[in-house]
């Protein structure tokens, strides 16, 4: 049996079992979700169509993975105004594995975040209780050792990607496709001169686009440009 769904503004043909790649689903991986926009469904040639959706039709699916699509890039060029614009944009994707197909009002056999809940109320003590136990020796040494407002700030501030180097920083808003906001986003992680970017190795560029809201070609590019400047 097969069925048409409908999430995420798409549509999809969809069976038992088979993996499928949609728009991101607030849900955890392990975790049952519902699709009730059920547009037709059928087996062979004995189809069924909705109006627009089918009434008392569901899917279930258990989120597998939650991941990121490849980069996508959108440039933007006018004509003789000297003006470039390249934007990256990956989107967010929820993997799933069709669980069940169901007709006439069945009910799943497994139901959306049914798993958390599960646990009965002697667990859920034996847990606070573990929790409790170990939080108690961490406040003893906590009160031996008081830290000061200064060093627990520093601990919450992560670390720059990059260190930045002594000396006047450049204004890497020169480069084109950098505005103020991501001079500032680069400062913040130590990136502050032409040379630290036309150094930059395809390593350094993943770390960029893992953890800044980067691609990885625009950093390529930026770094390009930085080349070219840094000998000036």
């Amino acid at each position: 049996m097969f069925a048409v769904i409908k999430t995420g503004g798409k549509q999809y043909r969809v069976a038992a079992n088979d993996l499928l790649k949609i728009e991101k689903l607030e849900a955890k991986v392990g975790d049952i979700v519902e699709i009730g926009n059920v547009l037709a469904h059928g087996e062979g040639e004995n189809v069924t169509f909705g109006a627009p959706f089918v009434d008392g039709a569901l899917v279930t699916a258990e989120v597998v993975e939650q991941g990121k699509n490849r980069t996508v890039i959108a440039f933007k060029k006018r004509r003789r105004q000297n003006s470039r614009r390249k934007i990256g944009h990956r989107q967010l994707l929820t993997t799933v594995r069709i669980a069940e197909i169901l007709l006439g009002g069945a009910k799943p056999s497994k139901k959306a975040a049914a798993k958390a809940e599960a646990k009965a109320p002697e667990a859920k003590a034996e847990v606070a209780a573990e929790a409790k136990a170990e939080a108690a020796p961490k406040e003893a040494k906590a009160k031996k050792e008081p830290k000061s407002d200064a060093a627990s700030g520093e601990e919450a501030k992560a670390a720059p990607l990059f260190k930045a180097p002594k000396g006047e920083p450049d204004d890497l808003t020169v480069i084109k496709g950098i505005g103020p906001v991501a001079a500032k986003d680069l400062a913040e992680q130590g990136i502050v001169t032409f040379a630290q970017l036309a150094k930059l190795t395809d390593k350094d560029v993943a770390k960029i686009d893992e953890h800044m809201p980067f691609s990885a070609d625009q950093i390529k590019d930026w770094r390009e440009q930085a080349k070219e400047l840094a000998k000036k």
